[in-house]
């Protein structure tokens, strides 16, 4: 290999810290082909984790078992520069509130974006992901925030997950009610939601693209009652007409018609009506 060759492969190694990863398509983009990535991998400066899918190994350590999800999510929103974010529960627990939140080793992590790589479900990591492609607002980059915690302190570079704000998570979340998460849950989590910002989420109620998670958001919003809720008018965004089905055996909703289980559908008049 010529002196040119291996200084532009060590500069292009460099912007990947061992142990993370980048794709076939990100090598290309840097002029190496897949020609010169099996060569990389033989050469052991690369490991191939799935098809067109390669991690940097760190010094000393052999090949891992499992991935962590958080080093495939930074190698893929800040070297690979694809458009998705951590949301939903798992924004929510990452910022404060997993002890509302009955999360175990298998717990999910929820990614949502529109340019998520179709690689990913492939790949070797140490907790299931679910991932949504269709924006549930109207302007997608709304309400996204970088993890501040104590984690992120010890990432690589200052490098922090792109994910989902708590007044854009818990949105996220009562999408995926009833099929994928539960009224129990949600109930639990958005009674420690004091201090969500109601300037943030009239933006994104006004962005949010489903009839039925706006209106669901005032059935829980009006049955916690928080400071925050005198801050909204809910005659102020889109509710539609109509009443909408969601759960079965449940019970129409008084004041936002939509059919969710019957102990939510007790109502007592809420400030700021």
């Amino acid at each position: 290999m010529s002196t040119h060759k291996e200084e532009k492969l060590k500069n292009t190694l460099e912007a990947v810290p061992p142990g993370f990863m980048v794709d076939s398509g990100w090598l290309e983009r840097h002029e190496v082909s897949r020609f010169l990535a099996r060569k990389y991998v033989d050469r052991g400066w690369l490991e191939r984790v799935t098809r067109g899918v390669f991690l940097r190994p760190a010094p000393g350590t052999g090949k891992p078992d499992t991935i962590d999800w958080r080093t495939c999510l930074l190698s893929i929103q800040h070297i690979m520069g694809y458009d998705a974010h951590v949301g939903g529960m798992t924004a929510l627990a990452q910022q404060g509130y997993s002890h509302y939140l009955p999360l175990g080793e298998n717990a999910p992590v929820w990614v949502y974006g529109e340019d998520i790589p179709n690689w990913l479900a492939r790949l070797p990591l140490n907790a299931p992901l679910e991932t949504r492609t269709t924006p549930l607002f109207s302007e997608p980059a709304l309400g996204l925030t970088k993890d501040d915690s104590d984690a992120a302190s010890t990432l690589p570079w200052d490098w922090q997950l792109r994910m989902s704000s708590p007044e854009r998570a818990i949105l996220e979340v009562m999408d995926e009610l009833p099929g994928h998460e539960s009224f129990h849950n949600l109930d639990m989590v958005f009674e420690s939601l004091t201090t969500l910002r109601p300037r943030t989420l009239s933006a994104l109620l006004h962005s949010c693209r489903k009839i039925k998670v706006t209106r669901l958001f005032f059935v829980f919003a009006d049955r916690h009652n928080h400071p925050w809720r005198k801050r909204l008018d809910p005659q102020e965004f889109n509710l539609g007409s109509g009443d909408r089905a969601l759960v079965k055996g449940g019970r129409i909703h008084p004041r936002y018609r939509i059919m969710v289980p019957e102990e939510f559908a007790i109502t007592e008049a809420a400030d700021g009506a």
